[in-house]
């Protein structure tokens, strides 16, 4: 299963939703579908995209926040789990890539490579009740729709192959992307628009 894939799978459902990706892989190919406002891509800070969704789940509740994260950024805030099931927000869904790859980083092995690792039973074990490991493209379908349906915090680990987009460029420069997201989040409360379960 490739990231692309089931990026590509999840973007009709992201028109209205708060999006947030970390840098690299997830960010390009998110981007090439279309850019929306209400896309954030998290350039330059490996690691904060969940952290990130967690702040603007708590702050923003009558909105649905969706995460795009891999286990190389993951691996580096592992206490995320932990903040995520002590607060459970339940409009927020986090998806991590797992590839075993810091692919937009050099594509050294990340921690997940050799099977030791195990980034759902981590998610569990902090405490998060509604995780899905999957590694089939109608596994995944389906862990988002559910979790699209829940009203409750949910943790997806998508085991997908270390490929990545054929170029990294956007012609979108974070404190640009970051206004436009910020005004788009301002006007959706201005007109009083939540996002429905």
């Amino acid at each position: 299963m490739e990231r692309a894939g089931c990026i590509e799978m999840m973007y009709p459902e992201l028109e209205d939703k708060v999006v947030v990706t970390i840098m690299g892989a997830s960010a390009q190919e998110l981007y090439n579908l279309g850019h929306r406002e209400n896309f954030f891509y998290l350039q330059h800070a490996m690691g904060l995209a969940s952290s990130i969704g967690l702040g603007l789940a708590r702050h923003l509740p009558n909105e649905r926040v969706v995460v795009l994260d891999g286990d190389g950024s993951v691996l580096m805030n592992l206490g995320t789990f932990v903040t995520l099931a002590r607060y459970r927000p339940k409009n927020m869904i986090h998806v991590v890539f797992d590839n075993g790859s810091l692919l937009s980083t050099g594509g050294f092995d990340s921690q997940t490579a050799s099977g030791m690792t195990d980034i759902a039973a981590i998610a569990r074990g902090a405490g998060i009740e509604h995780v899905a490991a999957v590694a089939t493209t109608t596994d995944f379908g389906e862990a988002f729709v559910e979790a699209l349906e829940r009203n409750d915090l949910s943790v997806i680990v998508a085991k997908v192959a270390a490929v990545g987009p054929e170029h990294y460029g956007m012609d979108l420069h974070l404190p640009e992307n970051g206004f436009r997201f910020k005004r788009w989040i301002a006007e959706r409360k201005r007109a009083g628009q939540p996002v429905t379960a």
